[in-house]
């Protein structure tokens, strides 16, 4: 009995390696995948065969971790999440001065993989696609508000974080056009949203609160 135990325990093990390995690397490796070739054939390319092919994983662990492309996406944004959480945001300063350097980080995440995000956005995300993304937005932006030491709940801070949806959103359309090494127009285009932002908050009942 024993002996069968372990033999289905390492026959399993031998089935999770052939799919790809641990869940976090098997995960790595289809966003990577799809983002591939989204960069080099377009996004209308990346189908599920592909993506799988891409990847070298069956389709079976695909479906199993991803059973769409938005879950694709909604993941690459929990990656970009990870990587601009893992460091700590220096606490002195402006709200405003630390949202932009967390948003900064954010879009310097996001510039290894610019091709491949280029690439989704000129194909066009369906409005169907688009809507099933938005709560994956507003998550990461309430942590991005987090990161910054700003309140994500209540009524003020459901406000915040429809500001900071829109500002977010202009300013990632900037970054999609900012071929410069230093993110100049992204950087411009931020500071622009967040002090509008700024001056709404300041004009809304019990602002100092």
């Amino acid at each position: 009995m024993a002996r069968a135990a372990r033999t289905s325990g390492a026959a399993r093990r031998t089935r999770k390696a052939a799919d790809g390995g641990s869940d976090d690397a098997l995960e790595a490796r289809l966003i990577d995948a799809a983002l591939a070739i989204a960069a080099r054939d377009g996004w209308r390319a990346a189908s599920a065969a592909a993506i799988a092919t891409e990847a070298g994983v069956g389709l079976a662990a695909l479906y199993e971790r991803f059973p769409d492309r938005t879950a694709i996406l909604a993941a690459l944004m929990r990656r970009i999440d990870r990587a601009v959480l893992a460091e700590p945001v220096d606490p002195e300063g402006s709200a405003r001065d630390r949202l932009f350097d967390v948003l900064m980080r954010r879009f310097e995440a996001l510039q290894a993989h610019r091709a491949g995000i280029t690439a989704i956005v000129r194909a066009g995300v369906d409005p169907l696609r688009m809507a099933a993304l938005a709560p994956a937005l507003a998550r990461s932006m309430a942590w991005m508000l987090t990161a910054a030491g700003l309140e994500a709940d209540g009524l003020f801070g459901r406000l915040r974080l429809a500001g900071l949806v829109v500002v977010y959103t202009t300013a990632f359309r900037a970054w999609l056009a900012d071929d410069g090494a230093d993110l100049g127009k992204t950087m411009a285009a931020l500071d622009r949203g967040l002090a509008q932002a700024e001056r709404w908050a300041s004009a809304l009942p019990n602002a100092r609160r």
